[in-house]
Parts: C-alpha cells; structure tokens; sequence
C-alpha cells in the first residue's frame, strides 16, 4: 500500500521526502520492523520510541513518524528519488504519534470496523463476563463472533495469548481484518482505560459502548480517579459513532457522571429506580441467578448458572447491549442461560474436598468486597449448609460449627499503593481468616508489598506467607467442612511475575495439588 494513501487526510505539522512510496507494514517497535515498514515512533510507559529510530532505518524502514522536534539524536535527511526508498528515507511530523500510529493501522488493515458490528466494554470490574455474556447472546442470534479481552483473543473457534485486555492499534486492526476475513459479522471487545488513553482504538467504528463501573483500580498509570474517568469517557464522548449507543450502569455514581457529559443514544441500566433497564425479584443461590429484567412496560424473566450480584449487573450490561442491536429478548434470555462461568471469574474447583473453594480475578478493592460479599450470601444459603454440613461434639451435645470465609489475596506490584491497605481492611473485616500472601510482585519485594497491605488490617486474623503456592496450602489445611476458601487476584493467570521473569503458575492448580495432598495425608 502506498503511504499516501495511509496519511490520506491525516493532520500533518511537516513531511520530508515523497509519500508515494511502498508500505508493507505498520511497526512500533524498532526490534519488529522489516524492510518497507513505516515506523511510528511512540512514548512508552518504560521507553521512548523516538530514541530507536537510527535502529527503525537500518531495520529497513521506509517512512518514520514521529512528534518531537528534530534533533541530533534523528540521522541526517538525504534527498530522496521521485518515487522509490532507495533515495532516502520519508519522515513525517505529528502533533501526537499515538494518534497518528491509530490513524495509519485502521488504514493500513482497510478500515474494518466499517464492515463489523463493534461493541466495545469498558469499566473497572465486569468487562470480560459482559463479553462472554455478550459473546452468548449474538451466537443464540445466529452470528459469527469475535471476542478480545482479558483472557484470550477468539477467532471462530482459534484462541490467541492475550498479553494486553486491548492490544495496541495495529494488533488491533489486525484483529478485526482476521475476523472479518473469517467470517464474523459481530466483534465484542473489552476496551482498557490503558487503551483509550494510548488511542489504541481511535478510529474505530463502535456500535455500542458499555460501561460497568468506576472503582479504585490503575492509579499508577492514571494521576487521578478523574483522570482515570476521563480516559474511559473517550469511548463514549469521542470515539463511537454518532449513531451508536452508549449502556450505562445508572447505579455507579460515575456512570450518572457519565450521562451527564455525553450526548446521543443512551440506555441505561441498574436496581434503582430511574433506569431504563431494571433487574427485580433476584433470587441468587450457589445453583445461580433468577431474576426478571423490566423493559419499556414488560418483564422478562431470565435464568443464569452465574453467581453474586455482581452478575446480576453483568447480565444487564449485556441485554442492554444486545437490545442496542436489536437482538429478540427471546434469544437474549437464551443466550444469558447458555453460557456458563467465565475461566476465573467466581470459578468453583471441585477435587472431591468437603468445603467450596473459588477462584477469582478481584484484584481491587471494589472487585474483592463484593467477592467476600458474594461468598457470605452464599454460605446463607440452604445449598451451601445441606452440600458441606458441620457439627461438633461438646458435652455430649451436638453443636454446629460456625462456618468461615478463608480468603487468600496479595496485590500487584509496580502498581497502584493506595489500594493496598484498603484491600487489607476489606479482607480482614469481611473475611473470617486471610491468609496475605503474593501475587504477582513484578519488581517490587514481596515482604514490602505485604507490609502495606498488613498496614490496614483491622484485626489480626490473618497469617502472612509470601510464597503464593505455600499459602494456597495452608488455607486448605485451615479449611473444614463447610467453609468458604476464596483465591482472589490472579484468577485466570497461568503465571507468576517475579523479577521481570514470569513463571508457571495457576492459582487452580495450585489449589488443586493441595487438595491432593490434604486427601492423602487423612
């Protein structure tokens, strides 16, 4: 593809050389570039792009964008031949080369979202059980479906590594050319706030916006929480079409802020009275959701294998989506009751033990209270009391044992402080004993992260041991029939990152092999 046809109408400050030359790629990253890319030098979180464009040339690259001001660093400018890279290389000024590497990839790939039904989730708790739920909708509707987020990138049926929620915006593109070249009509994917505010998504044609909610999460990258709504708004105020539809949770006190601040189509959704789209008559137990949704004057009664009302929130994110688009409430009902957990998100692990253990992916203050929250509504319930009975023997009298929430969680390094003593004081309030322990200390040292976390216990029933696997054993040696072992933080994760080095590692099975040995040493 020819390059002018990539800069077409793009705001440029200056351009040096003639952009009739040949691009066969679009890179980032000096290491990927090949013989006929253009380069689009951009500031990393660790590393400027701006200080490897020597290395982008002598990669071979054709053309390079960049936004600071030529200095030194930059490799003289030597004329180029009318229409060929073998005259010199093209280099092109920007305000902001994020924008502009958005601009160029939705180009480069032939603007697929023009050709796809886009529906983009963005919020801090939430994202990927909306899109799986919505994932289940669209399939009940008949729809080919691609899915980008958290866990894995789907394409019909292929599972890709997910390293970001939302890739940067040539993987991006590239995604959605390889879903619409595979047959997918609908694509639903979760949009980071790391995304919004890097432009990953500008330029894409979104048909519906989703937003969960707005707690504590990401304070490392974004100043403030304002600052972190902010990035979020861009979705809704800046980047769906004019035509699209903005699903609001009217319950989150930033969603109403949200309202607020944008124009266009809006249906929201929520428990109080106010939303166009209301969840009544819940009934939740460890076999599922029951509950009706009120819709413009009807109710429609709907069935979930999903647990908390978390998910009841969930649930309605993804009909008001599904609504958006003009999908039956029939197969909207349908496709709710189809599908089934989401890997690490509330998850039961069953290896024959006499008390229920889940895993999960909470891993801010929001997400781990409503955890604990969930789990002591559940051990209210008939099922959980008839599924693990617990009775002692004292005097001679039967007595039935008090059953315990037993919670192991850590926090993340290099990210977010704050939360830390905040999650503490959760866990140690809600929970009947915690077990602080590591989750992926990155850089940091375990015991440091540990010791701000401990800093907000608000009493001492809990244990500390760094070594997450050695602490997953010791909840199960605590736990006893009837309790409630909770795994918060890594949830889907299959690693650990100590030291800039990721290491095998699954909360699940972790779990599990304890379990195994607990069985054997009865």
């Amino acid at each position: 593809m020819k390059l002018k046809m990539l800069i077409k109408d793009m705001e440029i400050k200056e351009m040096t050389g003639s952009a009739d030359v040949d691009v066969i790629g679009v890179a980032y990253d000096s290491r990927k570039v090949k013989q006929g890319d253009v380069f689009i030098a951009v500031k990393g979180e660790k590393v400027d792009g701006h200080s490897f464009i020597n290395d982008a040339i002598k990669k071979g690259a054709s053309a390079v964008v960049y936004e600071k001001a030529v200095s030194s660093q930059y490799p003289p400018q030597p004329p180029l031949s009318k229409g060929g890279i073998e005259g010199g290389v093209v280099f092109i000024r920007v305000n902001d080369s994020r924008k502009a590497l958005a601009y160029i990839s939705n180009n480069f790939y032939e603007r697929p979202s023009d050709e796809l039904a886009i529906i983009g989730v963005t919020g801090t708790n939430g994202k990927t059980t909306t899109t799986y739920l919505l994932k289940s909708i669209l399939e009940a509707w008949g729809k080919e479906v691609g899915l980008i987020g958290t866990i894995s990138y789907i394409v019909k049926g292929r599972h890709y590594d997910a390293p970001h929620t939302t890739p940067e915006a040539p993987e991006f593109q590239a995604m959605l050319s390889e879903m619409l070249l595979s047959g997918c009509s609908h694509v639903v994917t979760e949009v980071s706030s790391h995304a919004l505010a890097q432009r990953r998504v500008d330029y894409t044609n979104f048909d519906v916006a989703v937003f969960t909610n707005l707690t504590r999460d990401h304070l490392d990258f974004h100043a403030t929480m304002e600052d972190y709504f902010r990035a979020k708004e861009r979705l809704f105020k800046e980047i769906l079409s004019k035509e699209g539809t903005s699903v609001i949770n009217y319950d989150d006190v930033w969603g109403r802020k949200l309202i607020g601040d944008i124009s266009g189509k809006v249906l929201t959704y929520g428990l109080e009275t106010g939303a166009d789209m209301a969840a009544v008559n819940i009934k939740d137990s460890f076999e599922g959701l029951v509950i009706d949704i009120k819709f413009r004057d009807r109710v429609h009664g709907v069935k979930s294998s999903l647990i908390g009302m978390h998910n009841v929130y969930n649930i309605l994110s993804a009909a008001g989506a599904a609504v958006s688009l003009n999908v039956p409430w029939d197969v909207i009902i349908d496709g709710i009751r189809k599908m089934s957990s989401v890997k690490g998100r509330f998850e039961k692990v069953d290896a024959g033990q006499d008390f229920l253990c889940i895993v999960d992916y909470a891993h801010t203050e929001d997400a781990l209270e409503r955890l604990i929250y969930t789990a002591r509504e559940l051990m209210k319930s008939s099922e959980v009391r008839s599924q693990s009975p617990s009775a002692t023997r004292r005097g001679g009298k039967s007595e039935v044992r008090q059953q315990r929430i037993i919670t192991v969680f850590g926090c993340g390094g290099n990210r977010d402080k704050g939360k830390r003593p905040i999650m503490g004081k959760i866990a140690t309030s809600l929970s009947d004993y915690v077990v602080i322990t590591s989750d992926n200390p990155r850089d940091e040292d375990p015991v440091e992260i540990i010791k701000e976390i401990e800093a907000g216990a608000s009493r001492r029933n809990y244990v500390i041991e760094p070594d997450r696997r050695e602490a997953i054993r010791k909840a199960v040696k605590l736990a006893e029939a009837g309790d409630i072992l909770l795994l918060a933080g890594k949830g889907h994760e299959d690693y650990q990152e100590i030291k800039g080095i990721r290491h095998k590692f699954s909360d699940r099975e972790a779990l599990e092999d304890a379990i195994r040995d607990r069985t054997k040493n009865v």
